[in-house]
């Protein structure tokens, strides 16, 4: 429990024992909240606690204040002053930074891990692209985010599951195979019409090449359908292969890989839609199959089945979903483009219909990315002429740079994606500013090993030798991480951890400048390098969230 919870905790018990011992009258409490006041001027801490009671007790908020302020009990508590018409303002003792980084040190590398999610079994569904080609980076933000996001919902105590779903059936696959097809005839010096839509990537070029290079023309002798199923099912192996390389590279792996396919053969689409005709929000109109999905807010009913037979891909999205309810999630969370934001009511209708909480169902919708380079929008590949794909991003700007970039910004913000920017070794790169403070820890304990400085990082230190500033501000910053980490996991948040590595790497950097750690008095170096150890862990423990890489070296 971090600092602020704690002092809430003692203001509401304080609160709680007023209305006990007849100094306040009876009624609901609310939450108490907490803010750090503008100037240090106003406390260390503030809150408006005493006026949002005066609503529900129907008492002066003064009087509340008073009542708060005369009982509560908190040892690191200097003083408390009642400020205008009731607010708070909480000043703690001088050394409490010092306890409190003592309590940080003795927590270790785990600092920062906190239980606010209780164990929650939450599935986390993203990237999840066709496999009929190679991800562009569009799919890139997506991957960083949902990986960043289960890192930093983990480590916020949940119970994460990280899933890709397979579109391994429909038209998309079909396409995928007639397109195959078609460049496999053209090499083999056949004059073919190339399907309309049909995939026009180098990489089908690829496939077809490589199927001619393994087994020659021996798929002339077979018919056309036999033969676009073989190729479906050699190109959809080698699109899903590429695909999980490409994800590997970037640091993403999942749980489980889910196909599509698979619901048809277990009947999982029509019993779905045996439900929800059991249940009446289903019917038959013009030959199609309905989801009577008005009832439950959306604009208009939809179709599930076509008047051909067909099932719409909405029908395995709702067999899909039966499937991860029926797995026990307390929560499901799809992170999905843009262009599905209306795809939602239809899709919580499904879920509401099947007898689900719709509100177990969260969607996140990823805005889009636009690359830059010198000033000028990025659209083509120079090496392709087409989309710029993630690999291609990754080779240009690496790994660590693209994933903080995707991470920094708000998912629900447009991104404009600098690659000069991303590829600086300079403090306006913040991927690079972050790791350099790292990096200028490790560099710390590197001198310190040479000039034959001994240091336990589980031994006591005098912390109270660290009164300057830099010192105080940095401690305070440490501080406030695990709280940081609830938030962000609760607010599905992973760009509030990007900031906060950059706003604690700025901090240290002040540190770095202002104090020397080595060549002062023996008990001061101790208690620095106390400090730029508990620096080093939280910087560590965040860039491992978000995926990127702690260097000792740059």
């Amino acid at each position: 429990m971090n600092v602020k919870e704690r002092l809430a905790g003692a203001i509401a018990r304080a609160a709680a024992a007023a209305v006990s011992d007849g100094a306040l009258p009876q009624g609901a409490l609310p939450e108490v909240f907490l803010e750090v006041p503008p100037e240090k001027s106003f406390g260390d801490y503030a809150t408006n606690f005493a006026m949002q009671a005066a609503r529900t007790l129907k008492a002066n908020p003064r009087k509340i204040a008073e009542a708060v302020v005369g009982r509560i009990e908190f040892p690191w508590l200097d003083r408390a002053e009642i400020a205008g018409p009731g607010f708070i303002n909480f000043f703690l003792k001088p050394d409490w930074l010092h306890e409190l980084l003592q309590e940080i040190l003795d927590a270790g590398p785990a600092y920062g891990n906190t239980q606010s999610g209780g164990r929650q079994k939450v599935q986390i569904e993203f990237v999840s692209a066709n496999p009929t080609g190679p991800l562009h980076v569009g799919h890139g933000r997506g991957a960083a985010f949902g990986s960043a996001l289960a890192n930093l919902m983990s480590a916020a105590g949940y119970d994460i599951q990280k899933e890709f779903y397979i579109n391994d059936a429909g038209n998309q696959i079909d396409n995928l195979a007639a397109s195959v097809e078609a460049r496999y005839l053209e090499l083999l010096g056949q004059t073919v019409e190339f399907p309309e839509d049909g995939y026009h990537g180098k990489d089908i070029i690829d496939t077809a090449q490589r199927i001619i290079d393994n087994s020659g023309s021996r798929y002339l002798l077979v018919s056309p359908a036999e033969r676009r199923e073989i190729f479906k099912q050699i190109a959809l192996e080698e699109k899903l292969a590429a695909l999980k390389e490409d994800l590997e590279s970037f640091g993403v792996t999942f749980d489980v890989w889910f196909s599509e396919r698979s619901l048809f053969a277990d009947d999982a689409v029509a019993a779905a839609c045996a439900q929800l005709r059991e249940k009446g929000f289903a019917y038959d109109k013009d030959g199609a199959f309905w989801l009577r999905s008005t009832a439950f807010g959306d604009d208009k009913d939809r179709v599930i089945i076509r008047d051909n037979g067909v099932p719409t891909y909405f029908a395995s999205d709702i067999a899909y979903h039966d499937n991860k309810f029926r797995r026990g999630f307390a929560k499901v969370i799809n992170i999905w483009g843009a262009d599905h934001h209306g795809y939602i009511p239809r899709m919580k209708a499904a879920m509401a219909a099947l007898g689900y909480d719709p509100e177990r169902l969260e969607v996140l919708i990823l805005q889009m990315v636009s690359l830059y380079q010198g000033g000028e929008l990025v659209k083509m590949s120079k090496r392709t002429g087409q989309g710029v794909t993630l690999s291609e991003l990754i080779e240009e700007v690496g790994r660590d740079a693209a994933r903080y970039f995707f991470i920094m910004r708000s998912l629900d913000s447009q991104l404009d994606f600098d690659l000069d920017l991303a590829k600086s070794h300079s403090n306006e790169n913040p991927v690079y500013y972050v790791q350099y403070a790292h990096a200028r820890i490790a560099s710390i304990f590197r001198q310190m090993a040479e000039a034959g400085v001994a240091f336990d990082s589980s031994a006591k230190a005098d912390l109270s030798c660290l009164t300057s500033a830099w010192e105080l501000d940095l401690i305070r910053k440490i501080g406030d991480y695990p709280e940081e980490i609830a938030a962000a996991a609760r607010d599905r948040a992973p760009h509030r951890i990007a900031r906060y590595a950059h706003e604690l790497a700025g901090l240290f950097h002040s540190f770095y400048n202002g104090c020397r750690v080595l060549g002062v008095e023996p008990e001061l170096t101790t208690a620095r390098l106390a400090l730029v150890t508990a620096s080093q862990r939280v910087l560590r423990h965040s860039l491992g969230i978000l995926g990127v890489d702690a260097p000792e070296k740059m």
